[in-house]
């Protein structure tokens, strides 16, 4: 299964494809529907290589297998039509005339690394984009929330395995520095300066846009207020966004913190300390006698918790979800979806010569108890390795790389040396009840007005922003001043008092206050895909997709049901799995497969651990004694080489929308590896090239995919496109055979 298919190679793919669904369908008992070209499929089954036909059935055959046994049903081709629930029509609600009416191809909503992938890709091919931005950096994780340590797998790494995009944002840091890792850290190959990473991707931006011959039209400070939906609720018709600047007179922007301003931002009314411009985007008027079009533009969802998912009321799914043989790690049996990844405001501290003096905040009391170096760990004998081994961990810029000593195998930290702080058990601030957490659920969202026209407000509960903004800051001064450990005995820290923290706009966050502009946020809102084969309740991907998880553990066996269990151990079976339905067979005996699920859609790449930060127990988060979810962590480890199939990209309801960044169809736990540099990167570039296959060939993204398991040439076309522009869609040797991919261990 490669990106250079021969016919047989082609045939086995879409005979795989389309077994895995079709036996069950279509006169069911007396009739194997094998779809086109079947005649070419009959002589692959009639022929010598029948064995290895065989067990392409019973690799894809066998979760619908599975399927039927769980629900009671035969997961059979859908319908789209019978599949989309009706939307009343939306108009946006404006106070005024638009100050601007912008034109575009497509509107990318959000310049974190998914969109600016996906704007670098469709500049590459020509496209006008217009995208916007709540901050004034493109690049999300690695610039405007300061998370500039790239998270990778090491044979991912290692072999350079990367959409284009990436591998050019890799190369020009390494450029600008001189070396891939300038801030000689000790988590990341590469670790660097988030204004940097800005700079970075705005020429490469450009420089897209020189080579393919597109149009950006950036607006930075931006936010998405409103939108409107075409008459049968398919269809974003516009969508109405609030630049601001600083109002007359005010200092600049990044001088408040986001909790103060947020918001203020999403108003449309001038304030005392913003002043406002309505901009209305839409799509780009047909050429001159041209037929009409099924879209007129698109509308790519690059948000970092899943806004026009909320605006445009498609379903979706937040927190943790039940309990399942999809999701067996679940510690809850009904959704909690108060209970989200820890979220963190980056901030960076540099290294002196000479002692500091500190102010200590008024609120640092009531953050304290919370910090810690989060565990004893043998190589570190005393406080100075503690905070030696933290300051290291995501140091940005090694000004003294020849320091005396190492800690970690990396340089320890030298006067101006510049580190990033990101640490769980520090500035992660991290609620989980209905009291204070930081998405608001729909009910919420309903209670607080901003599901009203013109009540959007983006869709954030600002005083747990405050809180973590209080938090981060006070972490840097229980680095620096404090004596007391919440988790492990307090001797093993001591006040570290040479050391500055980096505040100002020309500060590596480019901010007044010192800290990122913008959260880093780990897991949003997640839709739910369209129903589709085997997936009658919506597409989505799940944990025992890709997980490393020894899912034959006892854990598992005491903590899910009978039947529960034997169904898990049913669709972790793989090339097997027709055995198991054998009278008597017993669950404990039934293989596992060693790699993740291959889908037909794939259209990107993805690796990197089941990474949680898991919300706390109880309200307050920085209560003193709280404690992290119990079990939430279950899922976290190691995971397969994954794959981004399409379906998990297209939302119900609305056909010229598609989600990338972290929103994608994924249950909690797959979200948690879902979510890192290099993943964006790819679904962005997958959006951009779906987005223009669909404009060349007027075309809806849905109707490359609700023909599956039967072949679709135009999704083997995009397919192919995206890897003829240097954009993998699969791993190397990915194959329904192959399960060699123990060199592919994350960590």
């Amino acid at each position: 299964m490669t990106g250079a298919r021969s016919d047989r190679g082609g045939d086995l793919k879409h005979a795989a494809a389309v077994a895995e669904t079709s036996i069950f369908c279509d006169s069911f008992a007396t009739n194997i529907r094998l779809g086109q070209p079947a005649d070419k499929l009959i002589v692959a089954i009639d022929s010598p290589p029948w064995f290895a036909m065989q067990r392409f059935f019973r690799a894809f055959t066998a979760p619908l297998l599975a399927s039927a046994l769980v629900t009671g049903s035969i997961p059979c081709p859908i319908d789209n039509a019978q599949a989309q629930e009706s939307v009343a029509p939306r108009v946006a609600q404006l106070p005024r005339t638009p100050d601007q009416v912008v034109e575009c191809e497509l509107l990318i909503v959000g310049g974190g690394l998914a969109g600016t992938a996906a704007a670098y890709e469709s500049l590459l091919m020509g496209h006008t984009v217009c995208m916007t931005e709540l901050t004034d950096w493109v690049g999300g994780q690695i610039s405007s929330q300061g998370t500039t340590a790239l998270d990778e797998s090491k044979e991912q790494r290692n072999q350079l395995f990367y959409s284009r995009g990436y591998k050019e944002l890799r190369d020009r840091v390494e450029r600008k520095y001189g070396k891939l890792n300038p801030g000689n850290c000790w988590v990341s190959a590469t670790c660097f300066l988030p204004a940097d990473a800005n700079a970075i991707l705005m020429d490469m931006l450009a420089d897209a846009q020189r080579k393919g011959g597109g149009k950006l039209k950036w607006f930075p400070n931006t936010v998405v207020k409103d939108l409107s939906l075409n008459a049968d609720g398919s269809q974003i018709d516009t969508v109405v966004a609030i630049h601001h600047s600083p109002a007359p007179g005010t200092a600049p922007l990044n001088t408040d913190f986001l909790s103060e301003i947020i918001e203020d931002a999403y108003t449309y009314d001038d304030s005392a300390r913003l002043s406002k411009e309505i901009i209305q985007f839409v799509p780009a008027p047909p050429k001159e006698g041209s037929a009409p079009r099924k879209a007129d533009w698109f509308v790519v969802e690059a948000t970092e918790t899943g806004e026009l998912i909320v605006l445009a009321d498609v379903p979706y799914e937040l927190g943790l979800d039940p309990k399942s043989s999809l999701n067996p790690s679940s510690p809850v049996a009904e959704r909690d979806p108060y209970c989200t990844q820890g979220f963190t405001y980056t901030f960076a501290m540099e290294h002196t010569a000479e002692p500091q003096t500190y102010d200590i905040p008024d609120f640092y009391s009531t953050y304290q108890p919370y910090y810690s170096w989060e565990k004893e760990r043998d190589s570190l004998k005393n406080a100075q390795d503690h905070f030696d081994f933290v300051f290291t961990y995501r140091r940005l810029w090694n000004a003294t790389p020849h320091a005396e000593g190492t800690i970690a195998g990396v340089p320890r930290p030298g006067v101006g040396d510049i580190s990033m702080q990101n640490w769980t058990w520090g500035n992660d601030y991290r609620p989980g009840t209905s009291r204070d957490n930081l998405i608001l659920t729909e009910d919420q969202l309903k209670a607080s007005g901003q599901l009203e026209p013109g009540g959007w407000l983006g869709g954030l509960r600002t005083d747990t922003l405050r809180k973590g903004e209080e938090n981060a800051i006070g972490f840097f001064y229980w680095l620096t001043t404090g004596t007391t450990d919440s988790q492990i005995d307090d001797s093993w820290k001591e006040p570290e008092p040479f050391n500055r923290y980096m505040m100002g706009l020309d500060s590596p966050m480019g901010t007044a206050h010192g800290l990122s502009k913008y959260p880093y946020i780990r897991e949003a809102r997640r839709i739910i895909g369209r129903p589709s084969y085997g997936y009658e309740n919506g597409f989505s991907i799940s944990e025992i997709d890709f997980s490393w998880n020894d899912f034959t553990s006892e854990y598992y066996q005491q903590n899910l049901s009978e039947s529960t269990y034997t169904s898990l151990r049913r669709f972790l079976a793989g090339l097997d799995t027709v055995e198991t339905f054998e009278p008597g067979a017993n669950p404990n005996q039934f293989p596992v497969r060693m790699r993740s699920r291959l889908y037909p859609d794939t259209v990107g790449i993805a690796q990197y651990a089941i990474d949680f930060h898991p919300c706390l127990t109880e309200y307050p988060a920085e209560a003193p004694g709280n404690i992290e979810r119990p079990g939430v962590r279950q899922a976290h480890g190691q995971a397969y080489p994954a794959q981004i199939p399409l379906r998990a990209m297209i939302p119900q309801r609305i056909d010229n929308m598609l989600v990338a960044s972290k929103s994608i169809a994924t249950s909690y736990s797959a979200a948690a590896a879902y979510r890192v540099h290099s993943f964006e990167w790819s679904v962005g570039a997958a959006a951009a090239h779906t987005i223009d296959l669909s404009l060349r060939n007027d075309v809806l993204p849905y109707e490359m995919v609700d023909d599956l398991p039967s072949q679709e040439p135009l999704l083997d076309q995009l397919r192919a496109d995206l890897q003829a522009s240097g954009n993998p869609v699969q791993f190397p040797n990915t194959s329904i055979f192959n399960e060699d991919w123990g060199n592919w261990r994350p960590w």
